[in-house]
This record gives C-alpha cells, sequence and structure tokens, in this order.
C-alpha cells in the first residue's frame, strides 16, 4: 500500500534535494505540487512511501531516477513564438545586422543558445526566423544549442512532432514551409522538416552546474527560467550566461523576469533584453 501523505519533514528534504541539483527554489506553496508529482513516480516505482522513495535517490543506485524525479519536479510550459515581442526585436533590429555583418571572409558564423528550451517550441521558433533571413546561404553556419534539464522533454523536442492546434500561433507559410502534415496514425500532427531540425543541437544540461562547452553565443535566450531560482542562484547563472556571450551579444530573459537585485555588467535594451557591453 502507497503512502500518499507527503509529510512537512519530507517534504523540506525532498525541497533541499531539488535546489542542491538544479536549483529550483521549492517554497511551502509547491508541496500539493511535489506530492502530486513524486506520487506518480512512487506508483512508477512501487515504493511504499516518500521516505523510501528519498533514500532510493540520494544513494548511488538511484542517480538514474533522481534525473527521473527532477524531470517530475520541472515545469515545463512553453509555445512556439512563446513572448512574440522578443521574436519582433530580434527579425527587426538583430537579425538584419547579422546578415550585413559578414567577416572578412564573407562568412557568417552564428551560435544561438535556447537554456531551458523545453519541448522545443523555443529553439525551433528561433531556427524558422534564422532561415527566413538567411534563406539557403551557402556562406552562414548558423547552429543552435538547445538544453534542459529534463530528458522527458528534450525526448520530445527532438523528435520535433506536434499537435495541430500547438502551431496556431504560427503564420501559415511558415508551417508549410518547415512542417511536414501527418497523415493517417499521424493525422493532427505535424512533424518540424529535417533541415530545420539540423540546425537545433538538444543537449541535457543543468544550469546550476559548471557548463560543458567553451562556445560563445552571439545570442542567449534564458526565458522563464530564473522564475525558479532564488537570487543567490539567479546571481551565479547570469554571471556564467554574461561569461558565454560574444561582445555585444544579447540575453533575452521572460517578460515576466528582472534583474533587479543582481549585479551584472550587462547593458540594458529595453524590458528582459540586455546585451553584453
Amino acid at each position: 500500500m502507497i503512502s500518499k501523505e507527503l509529510s512537512n519533514r519530507d517534504f523540506t528534504r525532498f525541497s533541499a534535494l531539488v535546489y542542491e541539483k538544479c536549483g529550483i527554489n521549492l517554497h511551502e506553496g509547491k508541496k500539493e505540487l511535489v506530492c502530486a508529482r513524486l506520487g506518480k513516480r512512487l506508483r512508477e516505482t512501487c515504493f511504499r512511501d516518500f521516505k523510501a522513495y528519498y533514500k532510493f535517490v540520494t544513494q548511488e543506485d538511484g542517480m538514474d531516477e533522481l534525473v527521473r524525479m527532477l524531470d517530475a519536479i520541472s515545469t515545463n510550459k512553453t509555445s512556439f513564438f512563446r513572448e512574440e515581442k522578443h521574436f519582433d526585436f530580434l527579425k527587426q533590429e538583430v537579425f538584419p545586422t547579422y546578415v550585413k555583418g559578414k567577416n572578412a571572409t564573407g562568412f557568417h558564423r552564428l551560435r544561438f543558445w535556447s537554456a531551458g528550451c523545453s519541448t522545443g517550441e523555443e529553439p525551433y521558433s528561433l531556427a524558422m526566423w534564422l532561415s527566413e533571413c538567411f534563406g539557403k546561404s551557402p556562406r552562414a553556419d548558423v547552429k543552435i544549442l538547445a538544453s534542459d534539464i529534463s530528458t522527458k522533454v528534450l525526448a520530445q523536442a527532438k523528435r520535433g512532432v506536434y499537435p495541430a492546434d500547438s502551431l496556431e500561433e504560427i503564420p501559415a507559410s511558415l508551417v508549410r514551409r518547415y512542417f511536414q502534415r501527418g497523415y493517417a496514425r499521424q493525422e493532427g500532427y505535424f512533424r518540424v522538416k529535417t533541415s530545420l531540425r539540423e540546425m537545433v543541437e538538444f543537449r541535457r544540461l543543468n544550469l546550476i552546474e559548471p557548463f560543458p562547452f567553451k562556445e560563445v553565443f552571439n545570442l542567449i535566450l534564458c526565458r522563464n527560467v530564473m522564475i525558479y531560482f532564488d537570487k543567490k542562484t539567479q546571481q551565479s547563472l547570469i554571471n556564467k550566461l554574461y561569461g558565454c556571450l560574444v561582445d555585444g551579444g544579447y540575453l533575452l530573459i521572460g517578460h515576466s523576469e528582472t534583474l533587479t537585485g543582481i549585479e551584472h555588467r550587462l547593458r540594458y535594451i529595453q524590458p528582459s533584453v540586455y546585451q553584453k557591453r
């Protein structure tokens, strides 16, 4: 018989573990959410109670399940061209400078990072706008790193298959150009075309751990991620992201987020848009 009761002590222990492993700050108001999501893991793994489950995920043998637990806790809400003003800014103010800004050889090399990409709508939206910007230019080397802590959403993002209603905010011309309509058993679904999927590399990455690369980026989208972190973790993350930007590169955060109270060297451009000086 599985115990559905999450005691205050167990909630505190899980909250501390999640904070330690991925920086997500689970305050008291999240207890019901934690109980529901971890309760599902208990049913699937046949642990009798939360105490036994906690003991398992904090042991070496439970590392794989710890990853699944973090998957369950992570909130993954996104959509194509979410926070549209950001994409308008990129299309009107940033991308035209990329087209003009060739190096001495006439070659473009541009790198982008969608940090906290969830099920892939954000990096694919970015890829569509970049494709529209550069067309079929053979002189452009454009790549997008898309990362998330959740292996579950990354697997879905790699597949690039979405229900028709999730494409409603995408202009019809872009849907025709970048998606394949499903038929028979896939009726009602669309798949991102290969040309677009090849622009994006999906990778599991924990933002509070040292970044496993030395790449620098022209643009980083880290939107609606910091709302789950406390100020200390936000401060650390912003400093790390600053070091990953080229001079003049941009950082976009969520419209509901702010860098107020965080020491940083970024230049404010407009709400939720910053640039490395």
